[in-house]
């Protein structure tokens, strides 16, 4: 069973950085993608990054590319997704997902979230 577990998440100020990792059990990374997405309540989520061993790191929007960067630790089975310059708009639950080989695969899993709070 595939499990993930997200964790980093807080309480900063606009400018700062935060790194949350997604903690990953039951798969190999060779055999899936790992995403990360947020969500506000009442609105649909949006996709952040995504990295596979097939297609290496994807960003789905344009404006968080710089600012955004996803990384994998294969000795721990673990996503990062360091987070700078935040930005008000960044407040978010931030959740990580498992899709099969590609980030546009079927997705399998996700973890239970972890809230971004930026100030400003």
């Amino acid at each position: 069973e595939v499990q993930l577990v997200e964790s980093g998440g807080g309480l900063v100020q606009a400018g700062g950085s935060l790194r949350l990792s997604c903690a990953a059990s039951g798969l190999i990374f060779d055999d899936y993608a790992i995403s990360w997405f947020r969500q506000v309540p009442g609105k649909e989520r949006e996709g952040v990054s995504c990295i596979s061993s097939s297609e290496g790191s994807v960003y789905d929007e344009n404006s968080m590319k710089g600012r955004f960067t996803i990384s994998i630790d294969n000795a721990k089975n673990t996503v990062y997704l360091q987070m700078n310059s935040l930005k008000p708009e960044d407040t978010a639950v931030y959740y990580c997902a498992a899709h099969e080989i590609y980030c546009s695969g079927y997705e399998v899993s996700w973890g239970q979230g972890t809230q971004v709070t930026v100030s400003s």
